[in-house]
């Protein structure tokens, strides 16, 4: 992804000499700290479908999923974890021809642990589709992991050299992850990856694989990670991979971008392993915000719904950006507001004005709704909106069924106070 110094909020179009978003977490306007460019990592085809509750998709919807991300410019995928079964690799083999067919602008890479098991299948659809696939070979590195697993620094580093080795061999990319990265030790991170880059890796994964890291450890982290790698005096890329299990894996993908790694990964809804990893359609809307990213984004709400609808993943209404209330309102005060706001003519206000995320720029619009906490201009846009006759009576109809009711009036509910109070007018004439 090219980064843009553009700040978003300093685009609004404003009168002469009026600002009117006063930024405070950019006061000052200033370009962003990074400078660099970096790349995001489509997640959601393998760790994914890790999560405990979603339906596999099938290979035509798999690859409905990987023709979006080549729309919204998504250049890197995890396709798979073919080691895992006949059917894991059927669906990696396909998605990678693919790619190949179709000449889709996405680098994938493959999951797979540090066994020859695992890694052969991926040289050996790399080597079917015609296709250069990175196989991100991954080893518990936690001192709770190898307690567990009866490991010591030794095996490890058998592991990283036999693995990364044969990978190299066979002239595939290496990206070595090591799991648990936010609670092992720094010697022992950093005798994994200079083992790792020693054989022929050129990129290393820190990986939040249990959610552990808060945005602080996030920096000190990546902060030692550009140390050792810049110590084996080799071009190593450095990626970010985090969870959610303390609903910090947002804040913690920005930091780490901010402290300098070069790809972060994500996958659609938030959906993976346990409660899940970085939301990527999220984190595409935040980098848009913040200036990172130039690329249109208004398919992104067919990709979430596709997301949703192939995992059998349902989308919360509250969820933002794309849940069903991300930018409705029935509440009076910011219904009227918004209409204020288009009264003037200019659409980007009313998007803005009740608003942190304008709509517009994702394929989406606001939406004013009728419930019991609207007012009168909650009833005359609604009316007027589907060109319907504003008549006081019908006003005050609507509002007092809907401040007698416990919920936001349906389209179907309004309108049938409509059709009744034309029928009583037509009775009386």
């Amino acid at each position: 992804m090219n980064f843009s110094a553009k700040v978003f909020w300093a685009t609004l179009r404003k009168p002469a000499n009026m600002e009117l978003v006063y930024d405070w977490n950019n006061p000052e306007q200033k370009p962003t700290t990074r400078t660099t460019p970096f790349e995001i990592a489509d997640e959601t085809l393998r760790d994914g479908l890790q999560s405990p509750s979603v339906k596999n998709p099938t290979i035509e919807e798999k690859l409905k999923l990987l023709h979006l991300m080549h729309e919204l410019k998504i250049p890197v995928a995890d396709i798979g974890l073919p080691g895992a079964g006949p059917r894991h690799y059927a669906d990696t083999l396909r998605l990678a021809q693919e790619i190949v067919r179709e000449k889709l602008d996405i680098r994938p890479y493959c999951a797979a642990r540090t066994v020859k098991a695992d890694i052969e299948p991926v040289i050996d659809i790399s080597q079917k589709a015609g296709l250069s696939i990175e196989v991100a070979a991954f080893l518990g590195s936690s001192p709770i992991r190898q307690y567990a697993e009866n490991w010591d620094l030794a095996i490890l580093l058998k592991h990283t050299e036999e693995a990364v080795s044969f990978v190299t061999q066979h002239n595939l990319p290496t990206m070595y992850v090591t799991e648990d990265t936010t609670r092992s030790h720094p010697d022992t991170l950093s005798a994994l990856y200079k083992k790792a880059i020693e054989c022929g890796a050129r990129r290393v994964c820190i990986s939040d694989t249990v959610g552990h890291s808060t945005p602080e450890g996030v920096k000190n982290l990546v902060h030692f990670v550009r140390k050792v790698v810049h110590e084996t005096g080799l071009p190593v890329m450095i990626d970010w991979h985090g969870h959610r299990d303390r609903d910090l894996a947002m804040a913690n993908t920005l930091v780490a971008l901010e402290a300098g790694v070069d790809r972060v990964h994500g996958a659609g809804l938030g959906i993976g392993e346990r409660v899940g990893n970085t939301p990527i359609d999220l984190l595409l809307v935040n980098l848009k915000l913040l200036g990172y990213l130039n690329q249109d984004l208004t398919r992104l709400p067919d990709y979430v719904a596709l997301v949703s609808k192939a995992c059998s993943v349902p989308i919360p209404k509250n969820y933002p950006v794309f849940g069903a209330d991300a930018f409705r309102t029935a509440t009076g005060v910011h219904a009227a507001a918004i209409i204020k706001a288009e009264k003037k003519g200019e659409a980007w206000l009313a998007d803005r004005i009740y608003s942190g995320v304008p709509a517009g720029l994702f394929g989406l619009e606001q939406r004013i709704e009728i419930g019991p906490m609207s007012g009168q201009s909650n009833v005359i846009y609604w009316l007027e909106k589907r060109k319907l006759p504003i008549d006081k009576e019908v006003i005050d109809l609507i509002l007092r069924k809907a401040k007698n009711s416990e919920t936001i009036l349906s389209e179907n509910e309004i309108l049938e106070v409509v059709r009744s109070a034309k029928l009583a007018g037509g009775k009386h004439d």
